[in-house]
Order: structure tokens, then C-alpha cells, then sequence
């Protein structure tokens, strides 16, 4: 019996980290840090930082991290201009890896801060930073590779661009996996959100007739599982990336999605040969009739060595990541009932543009030692943005009356109960009951166990005429 074969001679472990060209990571790299700069401007701008952070006296934070607070005074702002700074840092090449290691912790705060502004993009961004930190895209056309000379290198290992192209592979498969319900498959939210664009120039005579609004759903799912392989494959690279940047721009145009789009465009680049940034800087050189200066092939200068303690590390820490990333989204086909209904498993699983959900909740709280009861004025607790999530997600209307509960006890009105009837309508039904108005949410443990206190969704989609008769008459809830 032959022995086994050394891990560092595996020849997928040699790929894994043979050099590559690290044009692209540094496109990439560049990219990722300008779009990010230009979203903590416009955040400032707005002052979204106040209204979505620093001015709820209450925050939404997410099960298992209620230790994360709001800063005092003006803490949240002066992290936020230091978010910008990394990233700043990030395109400049400069501290590059304390800068992302610091931005990645920033934003992942923020995020976990307040669950009502979860949205897919932002987790995405968490994670990509995340894996920026140990990716060494700072060793060409940065600050550090320039006072640096030490680290300078055309090269980077070969996993650092796929681990970010499998992150990009994950986030379509389980996005499309999720268009896989009765709703989607029969066009909604996508034939209401569509009937309310009339007015568009070129499309908006379009978004009425059902080819097009079929065109819309079908095509959002067969690109979402099937734009990776066809990105991964030589012969159709090119078309799938044009599909690609066609899709991105449309949903930007006719959705909005934040900065997500060109986040993806950027991301979409690195599944071209690692060196095209450079083949197409010669070219325009050429094309200006410069004759670039003969650098010669930088993966032939370099050779991978034999697997260390710090390859090893790497691939550790890289193995825990992606089995997280793969097992987390699967978690939401693992729930009783409609996920778009129950919410549960909805936050991470990189369920994207699936329902649109409107929603009326009271909030009645009960002194145990008197019978005496009340209903609660939401705007007395939490901003209008906070009111229009909390009352459509079941368990975030489940922490609020844990809320209402402590701060009732802190006034010193004793035990209390506090129940909510909440009429909750999904993609045009008829709005129904969500929880049970008889269940004392405050007694309910929170937990991620099914929860036998929402209510099954029994009222059936309408019908396309319905839809495009409510379009007119009604805005209906926001899209998500």
C-alpha cells in the first residue's frame, strides 16, 4: 500500500494556493472600497446615520446580541466618519489590513445594531470584508506595496479571488433557490411592484402585460441559478457577465436596491482570468500608440511552496466560513409554514425582492394585579420605519413586547401581560390575522424554535386582475 499523499503535494491544494495574477483582486479591491466611501457619504448626506441608528430610544438587535448598544451622544456618528476613513483606506491600499479588519467590525455593529434596517447587501458586505482581511490585495498599486517594498508582488494565492467568487455563487443559488415558492412562480410581488412603474419611459407601456411581468419572474430565477455556471464556463463567460450587468442595471433602475448592483458588477469581474485588468490597460496603451514596458508573466516568476501553519490557518478558518455560509441560508427551509409569512430563517439566507407586506398591529398590555389594560401608542416606543418592519415580522413583534413588558416593570407597574393583534397582508391577500391576539407574548421565551403562536397563512394570492386593479388605487407595503 502506497502512503498517503502530503497535503502539500494534493494537487487542489497546490492550485489552491499557486500564484495568480492580482490584477483583478486590485480592481476588485478598488472598487469595493470607492462604492463603499461614496455609501457612507450619501449616508451622512441624509442623515441616515440619526434616523436609522442614534435617534430609536429603542433598537431592534437580534437574538443572541443584545449586548450591542448605541454609542452615547454623538459616538455613532464619529464611527460612522471612521467606517468612511477605512474605507477610504481600502481603495488607497494603505493599513490594508488593519483598515478592513476595522471596517468589517464597524459595519457588522451597525448591522447587528438594528435589525429594521437588515437588508442582503449589507450582510454581504459584512462578509466580503471579512474575507478581505486575509486577502492579500494590497501588494500592487497601493499605499502599503509603495512604503512597503517588502510586500510588493503581481501575485496573489489563487484562493483569495475564489474564495469571493464562491461567496458570489452562494449568494445566487440560495437567491434563486428562495424564488421557489407558490408566490414567486405565480409572479408576485414582481406583477404589483411592475404595475406601479407605469409611468416609466421606454418599459413602463410593458409592465402590465403578462409576458413581460412573467418575463420579469421567470427570468429572475433562471438567472439566479444558472449565471455562475455559465460565469464559470470559458465559452459563455463573456455573455453571462453581459447578462449579468443588464440585469443589475435594470433592477437598479426599476428598484432601487441600494448599492448592491454595483457591488455585484464588481464582484461578477473576478470570475474572468485574474490578469484582465492588465490586458486591457496594454491595449489602451497600444490603442494610444504607447508600447507598454515588457513586464513579463508574474505567475512564472513565482512559485507555490510547501504548505505552512499559515496556509493550514488559512484553510481552517476558510473551511468554518463556508460551511457557515452554506448552512445558515438552508436553515429556512427547515421551518414550518411560509417563510415569507413566519419570517423565520428569513434574515441571512439571502432572500431577496420576496414579498411585499403591509400590516396593522395593536398592542394591548394588561397589569396582572389589577386586570387593568391599555393599548400601547408605537409612536410613544419606535420611529415610523421601526413600526412598519416590527408589525410584519413576528418575532420582532415579539421583542417589542418583551420591550414593553421591562419597561413596565422598571416603572414600576408590576408583572404585565401584553398581547397584539396584528391584520398582516402578503403580496395582495386579504390581510389575516399573524399571531394569536390570546398569547401573552411577554411569558414567551425568545428562542429560534418554531413558534406556535403565529398563525398559519390561509388566504390565497389574488387574482392577476386583482393585483393590477389594487396597483392603482393602493401603494400597499414595502417591498423587501
Amino acid at each position: 500500500m502506497s502512503p498517503p499523499e502530503e497535503p502539500s503535494r494534493h494537487p487542489f491544494l497546490r492550485r489552491f494556493f499557486e500564484p495568480t495574477d492580482i490584477a483583478s483582486l486590485v480592481f476588485f479591491r478598488v472598487g469595493f472600497g470607492l462604492l463603499m466611501l461614496y455609501e457612507v457619504a450619501r449616508y451622512a448626506d441624509q442623515e441616515r446615520v440619526a434616523s436609522y441608528w442614534a435617534d430609536p430610544t429603542f433598537n431592534f438587535s437580534y437574538f443572541l446580541a443584545d449586548w450591542v448598544k448605541p454609542l452615547p451622544g454623538d459616538g455613532l456618528h464619529h464611527l460612522w466618519a471612521l467606517f468612511g476613513l477605512c474605507a477610504l483606506l481600502i481603495a488607497l491600499g494603505a493599513f490594508y489590513r488593519v483598515a478592513t479588519a476595522v471596517f468589517c467590525l464597524i459595519f457588522s455593529y451597525f448591522v447587528l445594531l438594528e435589525e429594521s434596517k437588515y437588508m442582503n447587501h449589507f450582510y454581504f458586505i459584512c462578509l466580503v470584508s471579512f474575507l478581505m482581511i486575509f486577502i492579500p490585495a494590497h501588494r500592487s498599486f497601493s499605499v502599503d506595496a509603495l512604503l512597503r517594498p517588502r510586500i510588493r508582488s503581481r501575485t496573489a494565492p489563487a484562493w483569495g479571488r475564489w474564495s469571493l467568487c464562491a461567496m458570489m455563487g452562494i449568494v445566487y443559488f440560495y437567491g434563486g433557490l428562495a424564488k421557489l415558492t407558490p408566490d414567486w412562480l405565480q409572479c408576485e410581488p414582481m406583477r404589483f411592484w411592475l404595475a406601479n412603474r407605469i409611468d416609466y419611459p421606454i418599459l413602463g407601456k410593458y409592465v402590465q402585460e403578462e409576458w413581460y411581468v412573467h418575463l420579469f419572474s421567470y427570468g429572475g430565477l433562471i438567472f439566479d441559478l444558472s449565471v455562475v455556471p455559465l460565469l464559470i464556463w470559458k465559452r459563455t463567460r463573456m455573455l453571462a457577465f453581459l447578462w449579468a450587468v443588464s440585469f443589475h442595471l435594470l433592477n437598479k433602475w426599476m428598484f432601487g436596491v441600494g448599492i448592491f448592483p454595483w457591488l455585484s458588477i464588481a464582484a461578477t469581474t473576478l470570475f474572468f482570468r485574474p490578469d484582465w485588468p492588465r490586458r486591457i490597460g496594454r491595449a489602451v496603451l497600444v490603442s494610444a500608440g504607447i508600447t507598454p514596458k515588457p513586464a513579463g508573466d508574474p505567475v512564472a516568476a513565482e512559485s507555490p511552496g510547501p504548505l505552512g501553519p499559515r496556509q493550514h490557518a488559512i484553510l481552517a478558518v476558510l473551511g468554518v466560513f463556508f460551511a457557515i455560509q452554506l448552512l445558515v441560508p438552508f436553515r429556512a427551509h427547515l421551518y414550518p409554514g411560509a417563510v415569507n409569512w413566519t419570517e423565520q430563517g428569513h434574515t441571512f439566507s439571502w432572500r431577496m425582492m420576496l414579498r411585499d407586506k403591509s400590516s396593522d398591529a395593536t398592542f394591548t398590555i394588561t397589569e396582572t394585579a389589577t386586570g387593568k389594560s391599555w393599548e400601547v401608542d408605537l409612536d410613544d416606543y419606535l420611529t415610523p420605519r421601526q413600526i412598519g418592519k416590527m408589525s410584519t415580522r413576528p418575532h420582532m413583534i415579539h421583542k417589542f413586547a418583551h420591550h414593553l413588558a421591562e419597561v413596565m416593570e422598571a416603572e414600576g407597574r408590576g408583572p404585565v401581560e401584553v398581547r397584539a393583534e396584528v391584520w398582516c397582508s402578503l403580496n395582495g391577500r386579504k390581510p389575516q390575522l399573524l399571531i394569536d391576539p390570546n398569547v401573552d407574548l411577554a411569558a414567551e421565551p425568545r428562542s429560534l424554535k418554531p413558534k406556535s403562536w403565529i398563525l398559519p397563512l390561509k388566504e390565497p394570492l389574488p387574482t392577476p386582475e386583482m393585483v393590477r386593479s389594487d396597483s392603482a388605487t393602493n401603494a400597499r407595503g414595502e417591498g423587501e
